[in-house]
């Protein structure tokens, strides 16, 4: 009996393989991108110090030299690969030579952090929406709070918060805060503003008060532009949350990771941070997508 397929289904591999395949190129490029700048930044120090003056050597053998290096200038992809399989499976989750124990200290940071920027930013935007005087007064010094670099800016809040008697997860959610506000308070000003005349004009026919009318017209309105500032808004703090990290010194997180590696030399161990820290980014806004993508389905199903 023959079977039937349905053209649904049937599409599925196809479609699958176009999405995916630009995907394995872009990383295939990007890898051996990054071998060929790992042997040429290795090249030097593999000729002085590992391969042999008294004998002659081959190109064969300045590409192994260059990737097998106990403290290179460039790691290869197998050395960090290889380092994060170490510490993810030889270490307890509690130990502080799991990335796993420092990639949840910076989440902590980045995820309250997050959510005060976006507190904040719903309710700057909200007020500058409804207030000719806050939105002449505030979103000018809201887009030049972002002009002063957060390396400049985080030691400060650092100590202020210190001497207040705030430290641990604290200062550093202000930090991640500090770059979270911006993109949503920005995006929602927008998005609140953008219902048409005719809809804002129905709802005075319906006698709708300002909050009836930002709850059932406004906020609906904004949610296409809020969540890819959440997007943005959650990397940044993730951002926001290592560099924190950098000027106390701390002894747990992604950023005191990095801080350790560069003291010690060890740029395997940085590297192995930085992927770590680039997997998590990616983690949070794919999540932040997921949400996306739930919260408007209806409108799309429309």
């Amino acid at each position: 009996m023959a079977t039937t397929t349905s053209p649904a289904r049937a599409s599925l591999g196809p479609r699958l393989v176009q999405q995916g395949l630009p995907v394995v190129v872009v990383l295939a490029a990007i890898l051996l991108l990054w071998v060929g700048l790992a042997i040429w930044l290795n090249a030097p120090g593999a000729i002085e110090r590992v391969l042999p003056t008294d004998k002659p050597w081959t190109w064969q053998d300045l590409v192994a030299a260059t990737l097998d290096m106990q403290r290179p200038v460039m790691p290869g992809p197998h050395q960090v690969a290889a380092d994060l399989y170490t510490s993810l499976t030889e270490n307890p989750l509690d130990s502080p030579r799991n990335l796993l124990f420092h990639v949840a200290v910076t989440a902590q940071s980045t995820l309250v952090g997050f959510v005060l920027g976006t507190l904040l930013g719903l309710v700057l935007s909200v007020c500058i929406v409804h207030s000719r005087t806050l939105d002449r007064a505030l979103l000018p010094w809201i887009v030049a709070s972002q002009s002063v670099p957060v390396l400049a800016i985080a030691p400060i809040v650092l100590v202020i918060l210190g001497t207040m008697g705030l430290s641990g997860v604290a200062p550093k959610a202000v930090i991640a805060m500090y770059l979270c506000f911006f993109p949503v308070t920005v995006a929602m000003v927008q998005g609140l503003r953008s219902p048409q005349v005719i809809e804002t004009e129905m709802m005075h026919t319906y006698a709708a008060t300002r909050w009836q009318a930002l709850w059932m017209l406004r906020l609906p309105a904004a949610l296409p532009f809020l969540f890819p500032a959440l997007r943005v808004g959650i990397a940044a703090g993730l951002v926001g949350a290592m560099v924190a990290e950098l000027p106390t010194g701390a002894q747990a997180g992604l950023g005191a990771r990095l801080l350790t590696g560069s003291y010690y030399g060890q740029t395997v161990q940085i590297w192995s941070a930085l992927v770590m820290s680039a997997l998590l980014g990616l983690l949070l806004t794919a999540a932040m997508a997921g949400i996306e993508h739930l919260a408007l389905r209806h409108r799309r199903q429309a």
